[in-house]
């Protein structure tokens, strides 16, 4: 149903509310008098509320194009009075006459006495249409800027989004460029590994440049793209272990969110020991939840620091889900350290949503 359409229908039902209204009270108010039929009643009525629900798009109108704005209020409210004097009186003239025709008048001459005795009020209801016309044009105005600043909004999320994941890739390059420079000068052929991988990871990536999120499934294979350049730095030090539940594949994970937490895992939980150690990764769903976490056996956190990675994956859960989405870091039951992602379980993707 178009506008138009749906604001006449708006409006003859208004007025037909209102002549039933006024039927009801002319049939109560008799105050011990004859009492009123019905059907004089609700013709007498209708005579009232007919010619409004004819006038009525004349007087929105009117309002609409004398809309009372900053530097516009010397002109438009003279021309609001007046213009509802005119459509009271055409109102006026249009219930008479029904009224004539309909013979609830025994002369015309009783006309007159009519005129004078509704002229304030049918002014009054024009000027309360008016009202009505310019609270409508508010209300749409508002709705306008709330859209507006909606859509301002979800950019200014995307963008500080895109910000925070692009950090991530200069980030791991130059923890990864300041390896492969080290094993160039003791281990040139692992060096020459691990830049071939750090090619087949950069590649892989760029596959979903501008994507916030991806499939735990397409996650994974970032993943095991970059624990290739790992396992060829630390060789059989470095141990992972996975336990991902099936059913937790297809749905969404920011892209790249467990690339820094694994990395943390290796930076703190291997590397310091001569012996190596061992990573795991477990994925699961409880509910609505999905949960991702990635757990060492190293020493654990006694003073522990967030660094650029952990920070931004922090602030990425914040901007994309809200309280909904949650980091908790902690040092393991049974030795090691854990980190914890949880988020809604969702396919549908859930990225730069203003409402949150």
């Amino acid at each position: 149903m178009s506008k138009r359409l749906l604001l006449a229908a708006v409006i003859a039902g208004a007025w037909t509310l209102y002549a039933i209204f006024e039927a009801s009270q002319v049939r109560i108010n008799t105050y011990g008098m004859t009492v009123t039929p019905w059907r004089r009643a609700f013709l007498s009525a209708f005579a009232d509320a007919g010619p409004w629900a004819l006038v009525t798009p004349l007087a929105f109108w009117l309002a609409g194009r004398c809309l009372v704005r900053r530097g516009r209020v010397w002109w438009t409210l003279p021309a609001l009075g007046f213009g509802g004097i005119g459509i009271g009186l055409l109102h006026l003239s249009l219930y008479v006459q029904l009224l004539l025709w309909l013979g609830f008048l025994p002369r015309s001459e009783a006309a007159g006495s009519i005129v004078r005795s509704r002229f304030h009020s049918d002014v009054l209801i024009t000027w309360t249409l008016f009202g009505i016309r310019h609270a409508m044009d508010y209300y749409q105005r508002y709705r306008l800027r709330e859209v507006a600043a909606s859509r301002l909004q979800a950019q200014l999320t995307r963008a500080q989004l895109e910000v925070l994941r692009a950090q991530l890739q200069p980030h791991f390059l130059f923890n990864t460029l300041h390896a492969i420079s080290t094993l160039m000068y003791c281990d040139v052929e692992s060096a020459d590994r691990m830049m071939t991988r750090l090619s087949d990871f950069l590649r892989l990536t760029l596959d979903s440049s501008g994507v916030q999120e991806v499939t735990l499934k397409r996650e994974m294979e970032y993943l095991d793209k970059y624990l290739e350049i790992e396992q060829v730095r630390f060789g059989a030090r470095l141990v992972v272990k996975r336990a991902i539940d099936p059913r937790a594949l297809d749905f969404l994970v920011p892209n790249l969110v467990l690339q820094p937490l694994v990395e943390n895992a290796v930076h703190y939980g291997v590397a310091p020991r001569a012996a190596g150690g061992r990573i795991e990764i477990v994925a699961r769903l409880s509910g609505q939840i999905l949960t991702v976490e990635v757990s060492d056996d190293g020493p654990g956190a006694t003073g522990f620091s967030e660094g650029v990675g952990i920070s931004n994956t922090r602030a990425r859960l914040a901007q994309l889900y809200g309280a909904e989405g949650r980091l908790e870091l902690r040092n393991a039951d049974h030795g090691g350290f854990r980190a914890r992602v949880m988020l809604p379980a969702h396919t549908e993707s859930m990225d730069a949503r203003p409402d949150r």
